[in-house]
């Protein structure tokens, strides 16, 4: 009543009391009858029950371990990735875009918690009736008003309790949402900065051999002005340094797309990070071994499917918010007003008049609109049931495909450096024998090609071992796990008191 009685301090003291005692029995009534407002229609939602394997395929017989998916990228000890993970977060468009739902997802909450509440409204107005205008007996009046109007709707039934339960859980899939963005982004960053140092690798090693190969073509030059090789062999020389130098251009095309992509994923233009990575670095090696927990930890680690959780809940509540609209509306309203000929009568000669009640509105006939909207609610919670299931099936999967794709490509790595061992001594041997004149040229030729075709293969098996432990801590769920600020807006408007409207 505090307020009431700073609005009401010009009043004459008996009129206060009149209102003040209007107003105490239209809340008491309110408050009284809120004991009625305690049952819910519709489904209470409860976790829907999910089997998983006990473990993992590839580790049946090893014991399960926790994974360690807080800031997973740091075990890649690379301080430039590190950094770019940083600003990513901060500046990402698709981060970004997130936490404005989430901010969307919080004010629709409020909003839907603010139906559960009454509502107060003041009015005022001051009006002038005139009577005989432009006669000698012409007269004029003022009236004067000022109330306020109060009104619940009990909800009865739980239309509003389940709308706002609704809106809680929608609340909670944005959250799961911005994880979901943050933990895509963070892989999607280390993945091409990992094509990028490898681009990096592959292009140093082009290089490299198209010298070597250049320098074998002069030396068949040579040869040839000697007579001891055939013109083709020149040529063949030749044509072999040409496709390698044709590989350089192919190369530093692919590693520029990776950095103007690298660029765009920190919300910046396509040739921001140029500098930065000008100087070439080998693609991050990521540890030996990865801990992968049990299948069940996806369920709480993964974000989407998390998220899938919580719409699931949110449009079982929406069932309920539907069944409530078939059952009857009970409202609670009451007005409070005074009047008077002038302001100053308010507090000297007012008229106070008062009046409170409840409201019923029962839908009686409405052409089975009612119904199919429980229906349509019942199939859409259905749909969302379903997506939870897959998205659990999805994340088994991902985990199942990283982890056989990393340990996988680990063997092959072994067999790849292995080949290039070998190819790199059998072309030093191969080169030695042909400028001695002891081999073919058509031997070594090949024995240069070999090697720059192992070399090449185990750079890029370097890059898809970094990038399937990339692909496995994604899949486990590990993403970012710092503080996130979504409270502040992206726009931050500027005169939007009231003002005059410009024209357009």
């Amino acid at each position: 009543m505090r307020k009431y009685f700073k609005l009401k301090q010009c009043f004459n003291l008996s009129d206060l009391d009149v209102t003040c005692g209007a107003l105490a029995r239209v809340g008491f009534m309110l408050a009284a009858c809120g004991g009625l407002a305690a049952c819910a229609v519709g489904p209470d939602y409860r976790t829907p029950t999910v089997s998983t394997p006990a473990h993992w395929s590839g580790a049946a017989d090893a014991p399960a371990k926790a994974p360690e998916l807080s800031q997973w990228w740091l075990r890649l000890d690379d301080p430039t990735l590190n950094t770019l993970i940083d600003q990513a977060v901060r500046g990402n468009l698709d981060v970004a875009a997130a936490k404005a739902r989430v901010r969307e997802a919080r004010a629709s909450y409020r909003q839907a918690r603010g139906a559960l509440f009454p509502t107060l409204d003041a009015s005022a107005s001051v009006t002038r009736n005139d009577t005989g205008a432009g006669s000698a007996s012409a007269s004029g009046s003022n009236l004067v008003k000022a109330g306020f109007d109060a009104s619940w709707e009990m909800d009865l039934f739980g239309a509003n309790r389940r709308a706002a339960e609704a809106a809680r859980y929608g609340q909670d899939a944005a959250d799961e949402d911005l994880r979901s963005t943050l933990l895509t982004l963070i892989g999607d960053v280390a993945a091409d900065y990992v094509d990028a140092r490898g681009y990096q690798a592959r292009i140093a090693l082009a290089r490299r051999t198209a010298v070597s190969q250049r320098q074998t073509a002069a030396l068949t030059e040579a040869k040839f002005a000697a007579g001891s090789v055939s013109a083709a062999d020149v040529a063949s020389a030749a044509g072999l340094a040409a496709s390698t130098e044709a590989d350089i251009a192919t190369l530093e095309a692919a590693y520029a797309e990776a950095v103007h992509q690298l660029s765009v994923l920190l919300g910046r233009d396509p040739e921001a990070l140029s500098d930065l990575l000008a100087t070439p670095a080998p693609p991050p090696a990521p540890p030996a071994d990865v801990a992968m927990g049990v299948p069940a930890d996806i369920l709480l680690a993964r974000p989407d499917v998390r998220e899938a959780e919580r719409k699931l809940a949110q449009y079982t509540a929406k069932i309920g918010q539907a069944q409530a609209a078939r059952y009857p509306a009970v409202s609670l309203t009451g007005s409070i007003a005074t009047s008077g000929g002038s302001l100053g009568d308010l507090a000297k000669q007012s008229s106070i008049s008062w009046s409170y009640g409840p409201s019923v509105s029962l839908p009686i006939f409405e052409g089975g609109q009612l119904a199919a909207a429980v229906d349509v609610a019942r199939a859409q919670r259905d749909e969302y049931d379903v997506a939870f299931r897959a998205a659990v099936l999805t994340a088994l999967e991902d985990v199942e495909n990283a982890s056989v794709s990393l340990s996988r490509e680990r063997v092959r790595n072994e067999r790849l450096d292995a080949s290039a061992k070998a190819y790199r001594q059998a072309n030093a041997l191969a080169l030695s024998l042909y400028r001695a004149g002891s081999t073919s040229f058509l031997e070594a030729l090949d024995a240069e090609r070999s090697q720059y075709s192992a070399e090449d293969a185990l750079i890029q098996s370097n890059v898809l071992i970094a990038t399937d432990y990339i692909a496995l801590n994604k899949a486990l769920g590990g993403g970012w796990d710092g503080v996130v600020d979504a409270s502040k807006p992206e726009v931050v408007d500027v005169d939007t008191g009231p003002r005059l409207a410009r024209p357009h």
